[in-house]
């Protein structure tokens, strides 16, 4: 028999230390075996069973309803078994009437996407110690890809006590697979199909590190798929996607008229880009849960709406009428900075597409409104990205531009209030999601946002914010908030007044983000940028300031930082600035990397901390 299966990285992972899910999990898959059957056209029959116990009363909630994710134009969903087994050993079956059709939530008021549905499934009397058991057949009649098959899973952070994956497919059709955790049983051909079973149990998951990237990142995760290389996957997309109407005349008019008064390439492509994130409405039905296939240009502009696929066609149709060079761009899109070995669609594979301009050297991805064009959202950022046209594997940029800059004046009263000006502009890829934030915010939103500004800095007080232009489509954007704060200082004792130089946002409220954690074992999200802040106490002559912070100097490998504090007895007025330039060249910083910059972290976090200590002038 040949052995027309290919496995990439096989291992069977044991957590240090695990030997029995702890009795505090929430919940634990007691079994779950997925069984499927593909066909040479890409159609299967899926035959799923799972069981699964609530450990906790957080549990009852994570078992006591189970979704089932169906496209009903070319699936269908059969129930054929569900009940519940209570502590005691009773038995509670699903009644017809607990099994219920809903609209899956992304694609409501989308009627081109109104086909994808969720059957759940509510289980009765489910408690502590209870377990649910649920088996259903799924159908379906046409593949996302055809003629082809992929699957990608991972366990989540439920343990795992047993868990079986089949896949028989025609013995012409090999499978192919990257697996991290999942163990391989030898493959069977019998009767011209091939039988292939993957096993897996985890008994327990370390805790999700704050800021850690997504578990497929680093931990257990299954795909296969039919596809024996990502050239081969792209030239699919590629010819599915092929749609006459992208030379519609209505598309090159649109596009003439948006860009009639452009001076160059670059303008035009972010006159249309700003005119695509604006004027069509994203709805979020990931690639892979439906055929990934856009829907025609002509129908998109027509509708106004569309996800990712329909997205990356209409910008791209509009610039092809503009003779600009573009080309669709399949990334994985989330907190997983890699893809498997082979290619699929997945949570932790690729699941989103972008639009890449090579001769202006710019990725765009025009579901993201926030987002100005020559910039990424940071869940785009730093990944591998598949090029459709040529079927090569390139990279999104690891880092864009960030700037923040601020300048705080502070005027202390005799009695301890005091009256506050605060202006900050950022720029870079931050800038245009402050501007839509604000632009988007009615009065009141604009008064929380100011009241959670100084909140958010442990200062007590009111203050009115306004704005530069919320209508432009790119640049700096600046924001400017006054008021007045409540008993800032003490006036008949000594007060330590923390030592700002910017209200929360700034190096302190950053570096405090990266110190989350005080010790990482697990890859982390680590942005760059840097930082310019300024701010001026004056205090009364009824007050005098008795005690001022040390300046600081340091640099290491990736922070450049300095504060200084400079009191003038003659005015009792404070300046303190601190500049920070943090450069990680990439998204995704290692455990050893956290080790290296926590000694200047630390250092920065305890200078953000300094106060200036302020006594009565008589005292």
């Amino acid at each position: 028999m040949a052995r027309r299966f290919i496995l990439l990285m096989a291992c069977v992972c044991a957590w240090p230390g695990a030997a029995t899910a702890a009795d505090d999990d929430p919940s634990t898959i007691v079994s779950d075996t997925h069984e499927f059957v593909v066909a040479s056209d890409g159609s299967l029959a899926e035959d799923d069973t799972t069981e699964l116990r609530a450990n906790t009363s957080a549990g009852i909630d994570d078992i006591a309803q189970r979704y089932v994710w169906y496209d009903k134009s070319v699936s269908k969903v059969d129930i054929v078994e569900a009940y519940s087994v209570d502590a005691n050993g009773a038995r509670h079956d699903v009644s017809p009437d607990q099994i219920r059709d809903i609209q899956e939530p992304r694609s409501a008021g989308a009627p081109t996407f109104q086909d994808a549905k969720l059957r759940a499934v509510i289980f009765p009397a489910v408690g502590i110690g209870s377990t649910v058991h649920l088996r259903f057949r799924k159908s379906q009649a046409a593949a996302v890809i055809p003629g082809q098959f992929n699957y990608y899973v991972d366990p989540g952070q439920r343990p795992v006590l047993q868990q079986t994956l089949v896949f028989d497919l025609p013995a012409d059709k090999p499978l192919y697979a990257d697996a991290r955790g999942y163990a391989a049983e030898p493959p069977v051909t019998e009767n011209g199909r091939t039988r292939y079973a993957f096993t897996y149990r985890h008994d327990r998951f370390a805790r999700i590190e704050s800021g850690s990237v997504g578990y497929a990142q680093y931990g257990d995760r299954l795909m296969v798929t039919t596809f024996p290389d990502y050239a081969s996957f792209a030239k699919s997309y590629r010819e599915a996607a092929a749609d006459p109407g992208t030379t519609d005349p209505a598309i090159r008019a649109l596009a003439l008229s948006l860009t009639q008064n452009d001076a160059d390439d670059r303008a035009k492509a972010k006159t249309l880009y700003d005119w695509v994130r604006h004027d069509i409405r994203y709805v979020a039905m990931f690639i892979g849960q439906s055929p990934a296939v856009p829907h025609r240009v002509t129908d998109v502009l027509a509708n106004r709406y569309g996800d990712c696929k329909d997205h990356v066609a209409l910008y791209g149709a509009l610039l092809d009428a503009v003779g600009i060079r573009n080309e669709p761009a399949l990334i994985g899109l989330g907190s997983v900075y890699t893809l498997p070995a082979v290619p699929g669609y997945g949570s932790g594979a690729i699941n989103h597409i972008v639009t890449w301009l090579p001769d202006l050297n710019v990725y765009a991805d025009s579901t993201a409104a926030s987002v100005e064009f020559g910039f990424l959202p940071l869940a785009d950022m730093d990944r591998p990205a598949l090029l459709v046209n040529t079927g090569a594997l390139a990279r999104t940029p690891a880092t864009q531009p960030l700037a923040r800059t601020a300048r705080l004046q502070i005027e202390v009263a005799d009695q301890g209030e005091a009256s506050f000006a605060y202006w900050v502009e950022d720029a870079g890829w931050s800038a245009e999601i402050e501007r839509i934030n604000l632009r988007l915010a009615n009065a009141q939103r604009r008064d929380q946002i100011a009241a959670d500004r100084l909140r958010f800095t442990n200062l007590r007080g009111a203050g009115a914010l306004t704005t530069s232009d919320v209508d432009a489509t790119g640049g700096p954007f600046a924001t400017t908030l006054r008021g007045t704060l409540d008993d800032i200082v003490w006036p008949t004792g000594t007060t330590a007044l923390p030592a700002l130089s910017s209200l929360s946002g700034g190096i302190a409220t950053t570096t405090r983000n990266w110190l989350a954690e005080r010790t990482r074992t697990q890859p982390y999200l680590c942005i760059g940028g840097t930082f310019d802040e300024v701010s001026h106490i004056a205090f009364p002559k009824t007050m005098r300031v008795t005690e001022v912070p040390d300046d600081l100097d340091l640099t290491n490998g990736f922070f450049r930082y300095r504060s200084r504090y400079l009191f003038d007895p003659s005015t009792n007025v404070i300046q303190i600035s601190r500049k920070l330039d943090a450069r990680f060249g990439k998204q995704v910083c290692t455990p050893g990397d956290f080790q290296t910059a926590l000694p200047a972290l630390k250092q920065i976090e305890r200078d953000t901390q300094a106060q200036v200590i302020v006594k009565p002038a008589g005292g």
